[in-house]
């Protein structure tokens, strides 16, 4: 029976999609097979092929980097060969992953995110999998389709065989649904046949190998693994119920409802169910393709600029942020809605400035940040805009960046002298430092992540991702952009907000005290000293361990500033830049 205008579409927040009514013409079925069942699968095939495969590569690492680099006279040999070992590696990886395809291509795609703790050569061979995922045979998504929808028929108009997109978990096919007057063109989003029992034997298989990695004392010292993939798994369970992915794009669409430059797809829940999701149809230019904005009188910067925005209110306002902000994810759409000068003669105008809509699609994958946390990287942001570096330290230490032990007063001086030393760069200055500083502090950085106290919280895990692949983002549409706008803009919001209402004794109190102990903290120094009972120790060994403890801590600085917020990148290009030397 045909569906009313009502059920059609559930009221969308920003008013911006019409409700139609559905109609009752028959899709040809002869090639869909009417269930996804009893497919062809090798559980226990997949589960060895992962273990043989990780062990292969930790025995790897154990002989080469943990054995013969330390052997004298081949060490030098052994570590200017370990990019191509690292490369090649990830290649063989890159070829298991679009083999076996599930849980192995979401891993490539997330490690092809993380330069900020993977070597370059890694990340470049894996981020050819954001976009070379193998699409799944039409019948068998049809199958899938069919079986959550048996009377898809009477759903849509027409639905296209070749998928519009294909992912590690779904398949994404054009349609139209039913309508008296134009068919309405929408994604179905489907997911892969037999994908939940793949996830879960590939995550099985993960969970050992997770073991393995944390018999090695600095990454178990930095790094809980096996929580951090069951941080992993988590999400990747979120991503398989649509459902769950219906709700967040209504929470996008609220958020962004009276927004002038963000869009959020309309969803048709009535079409939907926990393994196919229904959305509108939001086809644009691709958020990377920079000549076909200019083409169409887009100004990429502008595009950068509200990208850049969106995240800091997302993270630091909302709490709720879209996780998987990669190419395929985000597109323009020119906005013919409002008026746009143009030349006399019709060509694009001098200077590019059309209305554009900024759109996100696929909203399984989404972060929430959680009160304590979130109030802890509102008290980073403002630290920064503060250049505080104590504020900034403890905030950190809050969150979990560093190990137990770790001496937070030299922490907070080196945080901020890189505060002082950075503030007001570019993100292309952040991103291509001078080669002189390169030079000066460069080799500091090579073992950073080996020797300092830094660990990597298990809730940064995805936040972390999202942040990298936005400053990709935002640096490839504008690499003058100006990140310091967006911490001063959002930390002078959050300072107002703290400031109001928040003046009590108690306040007072703790900005008094200090003042009032330090005359006779003066008072005791000076009687100290013409008593002649301050002495300075000159033992030259343990000035020259201070000033070494002093130069890495300094070096930790950057390390953690990259690790929260968008000047990941500085510490990114430093550590790329070394192991090039290397």
């Amino acid at each position: 029976m045909a569906l009313s205008e009502q059920e059609q579409v559930k009221a969308h927040t920003n008013g911006r999609v019409q409700p139609h009514a559905n109609g009752r013409i028959p899709l040809p079925t002869d090639n869909f097979v009417s269930t996804d069942r009893g497919a062809p699968f090798q559980v226990y095939g997949r589960y060895r092929r992962i273990l043989l495969f990780f062990g292969g590569i930790i025995l790897q690492i154990i002989l080469w980097d943990l054995l013969l680099a330390r052997l004298p006279g081949i060490d030098d040999w052994v570590r200017d060969r370990r990019p191509q070992r690292m490369r090649r590696s990830a290649r063989r990886f890159r070829a298991l992953a679009l083999e076996m395809g599930g849980v192995m291509i979401k891993l490539g795609q997330f490690l092809s995110s993380r330069v900020d703790v993977l070597p370059v050569e890694v990340t470049e061979e894996l981020r050819g999998l954001q976009d070379e995922v193998p699409a799944e045979p039409t019948a068998r998504m049809m199958a899938v389709l069919y079986a959550e929808l048996p009377d898809a028929d009477r759903r849509f108009a027409r639905i296209e065989e070749m998928p519009l997109a294909a992912a590690s978990l779904g398949q994404a096919h054009r349609a139209w649904l039913h309508d008296p007057v134009d068919p309405v063109p929408v994604v179905i989003k489907i997911q892969r046949p037999d994908i939940e029992e793949i996830v879960r034997t590939d995550l099985g298989a993960l969970k050992v190998v997770a073991r393995w990695v944390m018999r090695y004392k600095p990454i178990r010292r930095r790094a809980n693994v096996p929580a951090l993939l069951d941080e992993f798994a988590r999400t990747l369970w979120e991503e398989l119920d649509y459902v769950l992915e219906a709700d967040n794009v209504e929470r996008f669409a609220e958020l962004y409802a009276d927004s002038d430059r963000v869009y959020i797809p309309a969803v048709y829940r009535q079409h939907s169910t926990r393994r196919v999701i229904v959305l509108e149809n939001v086809e644009g230019i691709k958020i990377t393709d920079v000549a076909g904005m200019e083409a169409v009188g887009v100004n990429p910067k502008e595009v950068a600029e509200t990208l850049l925005d969106t995240y800091f209110h997302q993270i630091f306002q909302e709490g709720f942020f879209h996780a998987d902000p990669h190419p395929g994810n985000l597109f323009v759409r020119p906005r013919t809605d409002l008026p746009w000068a143009v030349s006399a003669n019709g060509d694009a105008p001098p200077q590019l400035a059309r209305p554009f809509w900024l759109t996100f699609v696929d909203f399984g994958m989404v972060g929430r940040v959680p009160d304590l946390m979130g109030e802890n990287l509102r008290q980073v942001l403002i630290s920064v805009l503060q250049k505080d570096g104590r504020a900034l330290t403890q905030a950190y230490a809050r969150l979990g960046f560093f190990l137990p032990g770790a001496d937070l007063d030299r922490i907070a001086e080196a945080q901020t002298a890189v505060l002082e030393r950075i503030w007001g760069r570019s993100l292309l200055e952040l991103t291509r430092p001078d080669p002189k500083e390169i030079q000066e502090i460069g080799e500091e950085f090579r073992d950073l992540l080996f020797e300092f106290p830094i660990q990597i919280p298990q809730d940064f895990i995805y936040l972390g991702r999202a942040i990298g692949m936005v400053s990709g983002l935002v640096s490839q549409l504008d690499e003058e952009i100006n990140p310091w706008h967006y911490f001063e803009k959002y930390g002078e919001a959050l300072i107002r907000e703290q400031q109001t209402g928040q003046w009590t004794w108690e306040t007072a109190w703790g900005l008094i005290r200090p003042y009032l102990s330090t005359p006779g903290r003066v008072q005791r120094l000076l009687t100290m000293a013409e008593q002649g009972q301050i002495r300075v120790q000159s033992d030259r060994e343990m000035l020259k361990r201070y000033d070494k403890i002093e130069k890495r801590l300094g070096q930790l600085g950057w390390s953690i500033i990259g690790a929260a917020s968008i000047l990941s990148a500085t510490l990114l290009w430093l550590n790329r830049k070394n192991d090039r030397q290397d």
